[in-house]
């Protein structure tokens, strides 16, 4: 009997290699234990193995695994492809093949969940900033996607801490040190907040299936995932939360809407409307602004904070960011109206604080009726959204930034409607701030040239 221990895939091959051109049996291998030596191998001619692409693949995975016995399973595995079963791979229901297979979609579920539960948190007060995730994988899956966090997140300094081992990011290089308990892990920060607030705003109580729910989301990863600490609160919440959805299913402004759609008119009509909930919280209503008469109308999702308080839109961060951006593209704010999909700004209080909340698609819904009004006043032939909420208003909800960011659609309103992403997204997101800051320029600037080329701000 042979004593072997390896410890990755590489070195598994190397050996795996070895063994065949000793004509070493699976049976004559105990993978558990021992150092591999060539001493106690068989003089050999190491001569050239051919195996199937598809069992390199595999087993790189399988090497992932945590169970100790992945070791002897590959080899047996090797030894039978280059042994006369060269389509072994293809037979499902050979014993061998089928735990193959278990361990392969063990693993890559795994990488899965890693991708999707990492949550990086910001420590310290550090110059450039520092963010930390603690993780909890079932299987040896750090080093391979370490590259995946590098490239996803190439601009941010971070690490990544396993209980196994922890991996180092200085938008450089990746670096490895020794794994991290539980009790190490960073605190949560503002950030946290944040993932709450989205994850509650986004929850549908009337979809909700709990068993399908854990299946996705474990329960062993929740303590790591701010948005999954508020799921039991949310739970319980929901019977009630259905009743509610419920009985604003009809809401609507149009009854709301005055015959003339002159915009001081409507401006003047706006603080009367109850055509959804919104108004019992607000400050105020958050109308439009600019020329009655521009050809080019930006079109938002809601009033923010500052917004709110003051009563005109886009003042506050996103909105200096979008004068920003605007002058260095080449358009003239002054010459463009401006408004919001949702003219109320809609929510959730946390101390002192109001965190915006995503309005609903029955908010959305209610409101568009003055949106539509606006835009019929107005009659403009450039209609541009900012972010989802706007373009899924007036585009429907198929509609994905993603995909069409940049590009022209003719549509009922305009001439021509474009959207792109709302400068707000790019304040969420400081650690890709330049990179996406270029982005949304780039879409302006191509917008810009379309204004020039159909003269509209003449």
């Amino acid at each position: 009997m042979i004593g072997i221990s390896v410890s990755d895939f590489e070195e598994f091959r190397t050996v795996g290699r070895q063994l065949l051109n000793a004509n070493v049996t699976p049976d004559q291998v105990d993978w558990s234990g021992g150092l591999f030596s060539d001493a106690v191998l068989p003089d050999a001619p190491q001569t050239p193995l051919t195996v199937p692409p598809d069992f390199l693949e595999v087993a790189r995975t399988i090497s992932l695994h945590r169970d100790p016995n992945r070791w002897a399973l590959l080899y047996h595995i090797l030894y039978r492809l280059t042994h006369g079963e060269r389509n072994l791979l293809k037979i499902d229901i050979d014993d061998d093949v089928r735990q193959l297979r278990v361990f392969e979609k063990a693993v890559s579920r795994d990488m899965h969940k890693m991708k999707a539960f990492v949550r990086f948190r910001r420590v310290g007060d550090s110059d450039p900033e520092h963010y930390v995730a603690w993780h909890r994988p079932d299987h040896h899956i750090l080093r391979a996607l370490a590259p995946w966090f590098a490239e996803r997140f190439g601009s941010m300094h971070w690490s990544i801490l396993t209980p196994d081992e922890s991996v180092h990011w200085d938008t450089q290089k990746l670096t490895y040190g020794p794994g991290v308990p539980p009790s190490q892990a960073p605190e949560g920060d503002e950030l946290e907040d944040l993932w709450r607030d989205y994850y509650a705003s986004v929850f549908n109580p009337a979809r909700v299936k709990v068993k399908a729910m854990k299946a996705e989301m474990p329960v062993r990863h929740w303590a790591t995932l701010p948005e999954a600490q508020i799921i039991p609160d949310l739970l319980a919440r929901a019977d009630a939360r259905v009743l509610q959805m419920a009985k604003t299913q009809k809401m609507s402004a149009a009854p709301f809407i005055p015959p003339s759609h002159d915009l001081q008119v409507l401006r003047k009509a706006a603080p009367a409307c109850r055509g959804c909930d919104l108004y019992q919280f607000a400050t105020q209503v958050v109308f439009g602004e600019g020329p009655p008469d521009s050809k080019v109308v930006m079109v938002g999702e809601q009033p923010g904070d500052e917004e709110d308080q003051k009563g005109h839109p886009f003042i506050g961060p996103s909105g200096r960011l979008l004068s920003k951006a605007m002058h260095e593209a080449g358009l003239d704010r002054e010459k463009i109206y401006v408004t919001n999909a949702v003219k109320h700004f809609k929510f959730i209080e946390r101390g002192k604080r109001r965190i915006h909340s995503k309005p609903s698609g029955i908010e959305i819904s209610a409101c568009r009726p003055w949106l539509e009004a606006e835009l019929d006043s107005i009659k403009p032939e450039l209609v541009v959204c900012l972010g989802a909420t706007a373009a899924q208003s007036l585009m429907g909800r198929e509609f994905r930034i993603t995909a069409d960011r940049g590009n022209f659609f003719p549509h009922r309103w305009a001439k021509e409607l474009v959207a792109t992403v709302h400068p707000s997204a790019i304040l969420r997101m400081p650690e890709r701030y330049e990179e996406e800051y270029e982005l949304f320029l780039r879409d302006l600037r191509k917008i810009a040239g379309r204004v020039k080329e159909l003269e509209l701000l003449d």
